[in-house]
């Protein structure tokens, strides 16, 4: 089924050796508590069992520890104007900025999973294009890893800058398919604001390694201001995941998701797209003995007649439910298979 496996614990594989988000839970093990930590930073399990040292390549090193002092050097003051710029600082460690980690990450990785967000808004600035979209072994690039943590500003930056939407993880995912999946509106609102159709439908169309689309992982994750956002950008409703060709409102039945069922009826979604073995929405609801969607589904002009590919309709499905037989015709008279007479109970 298209919403198999889509859990956070899924997201990375067990085991592996990390980098990106895994790094930052392997290495947040041992660091000291803190009391200004985001509340919600436990969201992201830790896993890691020892402390990481991400090595780079070279003579330079960069640790927990030593990135602060990184931050604490390069970060800009405004008090003291006499201090050399960001520019120059940075100049002097042409060899740090030049680092990439035996797990792939950039000191721009590094900033935004430790969530130094005014350090990573000033690498930003400094980094050309092709180095905001450098991507970790895991195939994070610095917006992805931004979306997983819900830096808005961050993303906000990076897409100002010209970061690549296009890019996929080893899941396949987008950063817009991060948002989608983990309800993250005010990123997805900054990965779409200014994209032109152009450049932001293909996106919508791609597919990760399960099939999905971003509108099936909105709908699968009931994210119903993502999905309306979405809408808005123009995304296909009847785009079909790869594996059986659900629609979101097929996922959305299967959900009995009745506001998310409400949502794409209400803005044209396809009230008999089929599946590839010709099932629709209302197969969907009958079999599932959902009488409040099979009602909505036929209120919204569901063809009660169509067949799958077992030759079933939806009637053949109710199984003696009076709620649902009550939605179907009297078939008195029909006329290659369809009523003349449409009597309901």
């Amino acid at each position: 089924m298209a919403s198999d496996g889509c859990s956070k614990d899924e997201l990375l594989e067990e085991n592996r050796t990390d980098s990106g988000i895994e790094s930052y839970r392997s290495i947040v093990k041992s660091e000291e508590p803190r009391d200004d930590l985001p509340a919600d930073r436990g969201k992201f399990s830790i896993t890691g069992t020892e402390e990481r040292l991400d090595s780079a390549y070279g003579s330079s090193s960069i640790t927990v520890e030593s990135l602060s002092e990184i931050v604490k050097e390069c970060t800009l003051s405004d008090e003291a104007v006499e201090e050399p710029t960001l520019t120059s600082e940075l100049s002097e460690q042409e060899n740090l900025l030049r680092t990439i980690t035996d797990e792939g990450d950039t000191l721009l990785h590094l900033a935004i999973i430790h969530e130094e967000t005014s350090f990573a808004q000033e690498l930003i600035q400094l980094f050309p294009k092709e180095v905001l979209d450098i991507q970790n072994n895991l195939y994070q690039s610095p917006l992805h890893l931004a979306t997983y943590l819900n830096l808005a500003a961050v993303v906000r930056g990076l897409m100002e800058k010209g970061a690549s939407l296009e890019l996929q993880d080893q899941d396949g995912n987008t950063a817009l398919h991060v948002a989608c999946q983990h309800g993250q509106t005010d990123c997805a609102t900054e990965m779409t604001r200014d994209l032109p159709p152009s450049e932001l439908v293909p996106v919508l169309e791609t597919q990760n390694w399960r099939g999905l689309a971003c509108l099936h992982l909105a709908a699968l994750n009931r994210q119903h201001q993502i999905m309306k956002l979405l809408m808005k950008k123009e995304a296909d409703l009847n785009v079909q995941e790869g594996t059986s060709g659900k629609t979101a409102l097929h996922l959305a039945v299967e959900l009995r998701d009745i506001t998310s069922v409400k949502l794409l009826l209400s803005r044209g979604a396809n009230v008999d797209a089929a599946m590839f073995n010709g099932c629709t929405p209302l197969h969907l609801a009958v079999g599932r003995q959902d009488a409040p969607i099979a009602n909505l589904l036929c209120q919204s002009g569901a063809d009660t007649m169509l067949r799958n590919m077992e030759d079933e309709t939806a009637l053949d499905l109710a199984d003696g439910n009076d709620d649902i037989l009550a939605l179907f015709p009297f078939d008195d008279i029909q006329i290659s298979g369809r009523s003349v007479v449409s009597v309901r109970y």
